[in-house]
């Protein structure tokens, strides 16, 4: 076995990449897709200009580090180019402010609970509002909703 990758190392590389892609494929995570990459490279290199043994370490470590820092580089151009991500994502409350509701029981000393969808949110106002009043959500804090009556 030895004889052989000594005789052809070209194979080793090719082989150590095939695997290395194919532990990818499994992971898929990306952290070694560009190992694999590097060493299918330096097996080709390997079989058209053949090099010693030092040498070919040295051409997959370099191309080992190319190839992550040139995906590194259009990540991060691709990360910039993106919409800017929902700064409300995952934050329901924060995506009900501006939105309007209308009661459906009274508010008492300026707090109750309002049905917004599917679910009852606790909310607070300034003063006293009777069920069928047009509201606002003016801001969250927490769960509870602060809302203000709307005039039409």
């Amino acid at each position: 076995m030895i004889e052989m990758i000594v005789g052809h190392p070209h194979i080793f590389w090719l082989s150590l990449g095939g695997l290395l892609l194919a532990a990818e494929m499994l992971g898929g995570n990306g952290y070694l897709l560009w190992s694999g990459v590097a060493a299918v490279i330096t097996g080709i290199l390997v079989w058209l200009l053949p090099v010693d043994w030092e040498w070919q370490g040295v051409i997959f470590a370099v191309l080992t580090l190319l190839a992550a820092w040139f995906w590194w580089k259009w990540m991060a151009k691709r990360v910039r180019e993106q919409k800017p991500v929902d700064s409300q994502l995952n934050q329901r409350g924060q995506q009900l402010v501006g939105r309007r509701f209308v009661l459906e029981s009274s508010l008492v000393n300026g707090r109750g609970h309002m049905r917004v969808g599917d679910s009852s949110w606790p909310v607070n106002a300034s003063d006293d509002l009777p069920a069928g009043t047009h509201v606002e959500v003016i801001a969250v804090e927490g769960i509870t909703l602060y809302i203000r009556p709307l005039t039409r």
